[in-house]
C-alpha cells in the first residue's frame, strides 16, 4: 500500500514537472499565447496552492511579452499605412482583448501572498475604429470587383462582403450587394433531356431526372434549371441524351430437385432377432423410434426481367456553342422473383425450400415500369457526374 501511494505521488510530481517544463519551453521559444493558454489550464483548479506559483509567474511573463510584441506589430503596420493591413491590425486588437478576458476569468491571483496586478488596456475604441476601416476597405474592393465583367471576380466580391457582414452586420448596403454578387457570380446551367431511343420514356422518369433539388448538389456557385427562365442568361447547357433502351423478355426458369431424408415417424414395438415383440420386466412392450424414408420433388422457379438504359451527358458552353465535355451513362435494373412448389412429403424439404414455398408468383412489371425503375441508378450516376465535373476546370 505504501509503495502504491509513493508511486502515485511520484507520478503526480512527474506530470506536474512535465507541464511546467512545456510551458517554460513555449515561453522561451516565443509561443506566448500557447504558454498563456496552458498556464490558465493549470490555474483552473486550486490556483492558490503554493505549487501553482510557477504557473502564475510564467503567465505574467508571457502576458507582458506578447502584449509588447502585439503593440510593436501594430505600430509597425500603422506606420506602413497600407489599407490591406487594416484587417491584421483589427485581428490583433481582437486577440489582445480576448486574451485579457481569458486571464481576467481566473483573477484574482497571488504571487508570494501579494495580489498579482496586470496592466489591462481598453481596446474598444481601436476595435471599433479598425472594424470600420476594414469594412470600408473591403466594401470599396467588393464594389470594384462587381463592376468587372468576370464571374470569378463576383465570387471574390461576395467573399469580401460576407467578411464585412460577419464583423460589421448590416453595414451600408452589404446584404443587398451580397445578393447581387451571388446572382452575378453564379453559373446557370440549362438541363434538357433528348430521347434518341425511338421509345416512349415514362414522363415521371423524365420529371425525376430533372428534379435537381433531390440530388443534394453541393456546388454553391452553380444552379441547374430544368426549365428556361427568360430573365436569366445561361452560361452552360447540360444535355442528357438517352440513346438506347433495352428491355429483356420475361424469363421463367425452373429446375427440379429431389429431396430425400430419414425422419422419426412415431414409435414402433421393438423386436428381437426372431421377430418377437420385446417386453420389459413388467410385461410392457418396449418401443423404439420409427424411422422412415421420405421423399419430395421441389420445383424452384425464378422469374427475371432486366432493362438497360444507355446514354451520355454533354456539357456545352452556351456563349459559343462549343462542347466542353461528355460522359457516358449506362444504367441497369433487374427484376427477380423466386418461389417454389413441391410434390411428395413436405417433411423431406429443407429450410430454404420451405421459405421459397411461402413466396408466390407475381406479375412481371411492364416495360414502362422497368425503365422507370432504372431511373434510380441513372440518377445516382448523373449526380456523380455533376458533382465530379468542374465547369470552370
Amino acid at each position: 500500500m505504501k509503495r502504491l501511494l509513493l508511486l502515485s505521488v511520484l507520478l503526480s510530481v512527474l506530470v506536474s514537472c512535465v507541464g511546467r517544463k512545456q510551458i517554460e519551453q513555449q515561453l522561451h521559444s516565443g509561443n506566448y499565447d500557447l504558454a498563456i493558454s496552458n498556464a490558465l489550464k493549470k490555474l483552473e483548479n486550486n490556483k492558490d496552492k503554493k505549487r501553482k506559483q510557477d504557473y502564475i509567474v510564467m503567465l505574467q511573463d508571457a502576458y507582458y511579452k506578447v502584449v509588447d510584441e502585439n503593440l510593436s506589430t501594430i505600430s509597425h503596420l500603422q506606420k506602413d499605412g497600407n489599407p490591406a493591413l487594416f484587417e491584421t491590425i483589427y485581428d490583433t486588437y481582437l486577440d489582445m482583448e480576448s486574451r485579457q478576458n481569458a486571464i481576467k476569468a481566473v483573477m484574482p491571483l497571488q504571487i508570494d501572498g501579494k495580489p498579482l496586478t496586470l496592466t489591462f488596456h481598453d481596446f474598444s475604441n481601436e476595435i471599433v475604429n479598425y472594424r470600420e476601416k476594414v469594412s470600408e476597405y473591403k466594401y470599396v474592393n467588393a464594389n470594384t470587383l462587381l463592376n468587372n465583367n468576370n464571374k470569378l471576380d463576383k465570387r471574390v466580391a461576395y467573399t469580401l462582403l460576407e467578411d464585412i457582414e460577419h464583423i460589421n452586420p448590416d453595414y451600408k448596403d452589404v446584404r443587398n450587394l451580397m445578393d447581387v454578387a451571388y446572382k452575378l457570380g453564379t453559373d446557370y446551367v440549362l438541363v434538357t433531356i433528348e430521347n434518341q431511343t425511338r421509345q416512349i420514356i415514362p414522363k415521371r422518369l423524365e420529371n425525376d431526372l430533372l428534379q435537381f433539388d433531390t440530388y443534394g448538389l453541393n456546388d454553391f456557385w452553380t444552379e441547374y434549371h430544368a426549365h428556361s427562365n427568360p430573365e436569366i442568361q445561361y452560361d452552360y447547357a447540360m444535355q442528357l441524351q438517352l440513346q438506347q433502351i433495352v428491355v429483356s423478355p420475361e424469363h421463367l426458369n425452373q429446375r427440379q430437385l429431389l429431396r430425400e431424408k430419414q425422419i422419426v415417424d412415431g414409435v414402433k414395438p421393438q423386436k428381437d432377432r426372431n421377430g418377437n415383440v420385446v417386453k420389459d420386466s413388467l410385461g410392457n412392450t418396449v418401443t423404439v423410434p420409427n424411422i422412415i424414408n421420405v421423399k419430395a420433388r421441389v420445383f424452384e422457379i425464378n422469374q427475371s426481367k432486366s432493362t438497360r438504359v444507355i446514354g451520355q451527358v454533354i456539357y456545352s458552353d452556351m456563349t459559343n456553342g462549343h462542347v466542353l465535355d461528355s460522359f457516358g451513362l449506362d444504367s441497369a435494373f433487374i427484376f427477380e422473383n423466386h418461389y417454389a412448389t413441391y410434390r411428395g412429403d413436405i417433411r423431406a424439404l429443407n429450410k430454404k425450400d420451405v421459405k421459397l414455398l411461402n413466396n408466390r408468383r407475381v406479375a412481371f412489371p411492364t416495360n414502362e415500369q422497368m425503365v422507370y425503375d432504372t431511373g434510380e441508378d441513372l440518377k445516382l450516376k448523373l449526380k456523380r457526374i455533376i458533382n465530379n465535373y468542374s465547369l470552370r476546370g
